[in-house]
């Protein structure tokens, strides 16, 4: 049995300004989220890509193939609604953030890791306040409370649109500080990626990869710049 799917039941999405930003409509009527909650966006250039994805639709809905909807309602529905635990799981990466743990060898990893990452470290002490120490191992050992209150205070700083961006940044990275430098535009988002694999990618160099993999690591990636993507469609 073929399975349901909804059908496209508007001829045309538009967008309007309203009081708390701007929204999306099909043929006149408010988008909601899978929530109920009015589809309303921070700015008019990302309501005028989700209104693009839900005029993109075919004869039926295919929600895999509108991401910038789909990260907005996870913003309104899920992010909006528990903010404060969301900014303390994106905060909490500050205590083990990729960029401080540091192969013991070969030599060239070593140096490779100083070479890509120091200067994100100073760069994090320099623009952030955020003094992060690296070390050697992948034991976790705890940075300075004073440095890790100092990240938490620009995380809870950022609007519910930004934190679910932020969220996707970290999550696949794995680094609060690689997170922030693409919301700052302080790395490109493709650059920002291959920092974050200089480890994966050495071991891909000398053992290879399978096929199954290589499709986990390009979805991760697409995922990665949809949400350097989403912020940077918030802010404009």
């Amino acid at each position: 049995m073929a399975e349901w799917a909804p059908k496209r039941f508007w001829q045309a999405a538009s967008t309007q300004a309203v009081e708390d930003g701007f929204g999306v409509t099909l043929d006149g009527r408010p988008v909601r989220t899978p929530a109920k909650q009015p589809l309303v966006v921070p700015s008019l250039p990302l309501a005028q890509i989700i209104a693009a994805e839900w005029d993109a639709q075919d004869q039926t809905i295919r929600p895999e193939t509108m991401p910038f909807t789909r990260s907005a309602n996870s913003a309104i529905d899920r992010v909006a609604p528990q903010r404060s635990e969301v900014v303390d799981i994106i905060a909490a990466y500050g205590d083990a953030d990729l960029l401080c743990y540091r192969a013991p060898q070969p030599q060239a990893l070593v140096e490779r890791q100083a070479a890509e990452w120091d200067p994100l470290l100073a760069w994090s002490a320099a623009t952030l306040g955020a003094h992060l120490l690296p070390r050697v191992g992948v034991m976790h050992a705890k940075q300075p409370p004073e440095t890790l209150a100092v990240l938490h205070d620009h995380v809870r700083g950022l609007d519910p649109f930004v934190l679910t961006a932020l969220h996707d940044l970290v999550a696949l990275s794995g680094s609060l500080v690689l997170g922030f430098a693409v919301l700052r535009a302080h790395v490109r988002p493709d650059e920002a990626w291959r920092l974050s694999r200089i480890d994966e990618d050495w071991q891909i160099a000398l053992w290879g990869t399978d096929e199954e993999a290589t499709e986990i690591i390009a979805r991760k990636k697409t995922d990665f710049l949809h949400a350097a993507q989403f912020h940077d469609f918030c802010v404009k």
